[in-house]
């Protein structure tokens, strides 16, 4: 079996953590099924990306580096993931599951007569055949399947697999040649707007997701909201302890029915049945009860622990690792001020 790894270089070169996972899991499967491997990069500085990855174990490094994709674009991209996946005659492609491969990719599984199969979470050989997994029905029922088609590329979900760390050398890859037209080229990236570090809440690759609940926008002991000191609590907190903000479906569902609420939270920090299901090394929920259409979403966070006022909340019916039973404005005033 021929397998490609197919990765892209990210701002300012190098491959993102996305790639290294997926190198882990291509040399992996190389092994069990005892085929060939082969590195294929796209974007700037891609020869110098294969030279860091050159132990890897690949017999051969193929890079489009060209001018036109220094920048992601649907055309160029997908012209350039067609051929390295041509040139190498894989007959498996393994990728990371990135904005820019989830958008190109289908494309080039159309230009290579191939099939395409995201957000996979596990590749294994089982004799002759190679299996691939990933969850349906909100991550509720796991499936196993295999495809006789081929090639057949497969991207692959982050934070499923351990970063491939190994030695860097000399890869002598060889350029492969993508002919871009002139309307591959007609669309141009001018700039790129990025929010301040304080005002990015959504941080996939930190190792703490705090979630809000909706018990932060109640009225409190005093009989009175606090809702203002609610937002600047969980701020300070996330700010100084670098983690990733999320929130229940109840919480993100009040600003839809006219009651204030906390104005840098959105539906996309949302978490749960209906939301995103992060890969968090620690979780900390706050005024959530932990029922499970939210605690869905906490099955892959490695270490959970949850501030609540009610101690037969659903996070102490097994959902959650420690169970701090308090005022969750008192406790994070307190770790914020040893945080300081």
């Amino acid at each position: 079996m021929k397998i490609l790894a197919l990765f892209h270089t990210q701002a300012g070169g190098g491959l993102p953590k996305a790639a290294l996972e997926v190198l882990t899991a291509a040399a992996a499967l190389k092994e069990q099924t005892g085929g060939t491997l082969a590195v294929g990069i796209i974007g700037q500085g891609a020869a110098e990306a294969a030279d860091n990855v050159a132990g890897c174990g690949a017999a051969s490094f193929l890079t489009v580096s060209a001018a036109a994709v220094a920048q992601p674009r649907y055309a160029t991209d997908t012209a350039a993931a067609a051929a390295l996946i041509k040139e190498s005659g894989a007959d498996l492609v393994m990728a990371p599951g990135t904005a820019r491969f989830a958008r190109c990719l289908p494309g080039a599984a159309h230009r290579a007569g191939a099939q395409i199969d995201t957000h996979i979470v596990s590749v294994k050989a089982e004799g002759e055949k190679v299996r691939a997994q990933r969850w349906f029905y909100r991550q509720r029922i796991l499936v196993s399947f295999s495809r006789t088609d081929r090639p057949w590329i497969i991207l692959a979900d982050a934070g499923v697999n351990a970063p491939w760390q190994g030695a860097a050398g000399t890869a002598n890859s060889r350029e492969a040649a993508v002919n871009f037209s002139d309307t591959d080229l007609r669309t141009s990236v001018i700039g790129t707007r990025s929010p301040a570090a304080d005002a990015q809440t959504i941080k996939p690759d930190v190792p703490l997701l705090f979630v809000a609940g909706a018990g932060w926008t109640k009225k409190q002991k005093d009989g009175q909201f606090h809702i203002a000191e609610a937002g600047v609590l969980i701020q300070d907190f996330l700010l100084k302890a670098t983690a990733s903000l999320g929130s229940s479906k109840s919480l993100v569902d009040l600003q839809s029915e006219g009651q204030e609420t906390l104005s840098f939270m959105t539906h996309m920090n949302q978490v749960g049945q209906t939301g995103s299901t992060p890969r968090h090394a620690k979780g900390l929920s706050t005024c959530c009860h932990g029922e499970e259409p939210h605690a869905v979403g906490w099955r892959f966070i490695n270490e959970r622990r949850a501030v609540n006022l009610d101690p037969n909340c659903g996070w102490a019916q097994g959902k959650a690792d420690v169970v701090y039973v308090g005022d969750a404005f008192e406790v994070m005033a307190k770790v914020n001020a040893m945080l300081s």
